[in-house]
């Protein structure tokens, strides 16, 4: 194997913390090529479709790749906005906004990086980018709240490819989930009590959480059991008794039984009960993306209204909200206790790399 060429070091360079982001991905345009691109990408790792790959490389290569594509790029245009993906556009913010309030909180020498697992900016482009800015301790912090081998354990797998042909290899700690942290729920409720405070309170809450097939679950992944956990710690904190509210799972693709129940089934039979008013929050996702704001608010709102419903509400992601990114930074300082995170003398790292670059140069180095 060839090692990764390693940038230019220069003696007296204080070393960084580094935070990457990560979050699942989307094309780059809502065209028929660029999601084909995406999806080849996307439905190819082996964790996110568990089949013999003689039994469906066929299926995807011969039939989704060949007719998905120009209709998903439909639903992409619909809610494609005119600076590109809302998933990619909120990610940058969320990044944007952790790197400022990280400074200010961590008092340490931090990089924030977003990446996308599948698509643009990759993992392997942002790690190399943090690399070159002398980023010696990296946090890897997955944007899905609850862990599945098909979404968290997937990135950490483009995070080890990536380390495999690293030369010089920084120090990792890794976000596994964050799907009971208190400023998580904590975030998630205030967007709720926001919005209800401006549109009065449902008849009935949804959580809809994305679906991953049943088998997943009989063989070990804890992401049915982590999105019940949320559901029932946004609950408490809402108030709400049992009857006012309700999990489902969302986004079924193929044939085989998926976790139940299933979000369309859920809002149809609620409309025939005569609920009137459902709101749904979609506590899996921390971005705005294709599974919120068309599947939900489009597609999951008509058939809630063609069933009989009267109203419905798609309640924003966390998005870029302020509360949001103060808990993305307590997760992200209670995952870099020992780092430095505790509080860190700026003059006093600045005074050992001046020692350190003096003492090089008495040693023949250039810089």
């Amino acid at each position: 194997m060839a090692f990764a060429q390693e940038p230019p070091y220069s003696h007296g360079t204080i070393a960084r913390t580094g935070i990457l982001l990560i979050n699942l991905g989307t094309p780059a345009s809502p065209t028929a090529a660029a999601v084909r691109r995406y999806l080849r990408e996307f439905l190819s790792d082996r964790r996110v479709v568990e089949l013999s790959r003689a039994i469906w490389n066929p299926i995807l290569h011969g039939i989704i790749l060949t007719t998905r594509p120009r209709q998903s790029a439909a639903r992409y245009a619909a809610i494609w906005t005119k600076d590109g993906s809302p998933l990619q556009l909120y990610t940058a913010r969320q990044a944007k906004l952790l790197q400022g309030l990280a400074g200010e909180r961590l008092k340490l020498p931090v990089v924030v990086e977003y990446a996308m697992r599948y698509g643009e900016p990759s993992i392997a482009t942002m790690l190399a980018r943090m690399r070159a800015a002398h980023v010696e301790r990296l946090l890897v912090l997955p944007l899905y709240p609850q862990y599945a081998a098909s979404t968290t354990a997937t990135a950490v797998d483009a995070v080890a490819d990536w380390l495999r042909r690293a030369r010089n290899q920084p120090e990792l700690r890794v976000v596994k989930h964050f799907h009971d942290h208190p400023a998580y729920i904590t975030a998630l409720g205030d967007s709720l009590r926001d919005f209800w405070r401006t549109r009065g309170r449902p008849d009935k809450l949804v959580m809809s959480f994305h679906g991953v097939p049943k088998f997943t679950l009989d063989r070990g992944d804890p992401y049915h059991c982590e999105c019940q956990k949320t559901a029932r710690l946004l609950a408490a904190d809402l108030e709400l008794p049992d009857a006012a509210w309700q999990i489902a799972f969302q986004s079924r693709f193929g044939r085989a039984e998926w976790l139940k129940p299933y979000t369309a089934d859920t809002l149809t039979d609620l409309a025939r009960k005569g609920i009137r008013r459902i709101d749904v929050v979609c506590p899996g996702f921390v971005s705005d993306c294709l599974e919120t704001l068309e599947e939900i608010a489009l597609e999951a709102k008509a058939i809630f209204l063609g069933a009989g419903g009267k109203e419905f509400n798609a309640v924003q992601c966390l998005n870029d909200r302020p509360g949001w990114i103060e808990a993305l930074a307590a997760i992200a300082r209670d995952h870099l206790g020992g780092w430095g995170a505790e509080g860190w003398d700026r003059a006093a790292a600045e005074a050992a790399a001046r020692d350190s670059l003096a003492r090089a140069k008495r040693l023949g180095a250039a810089a």
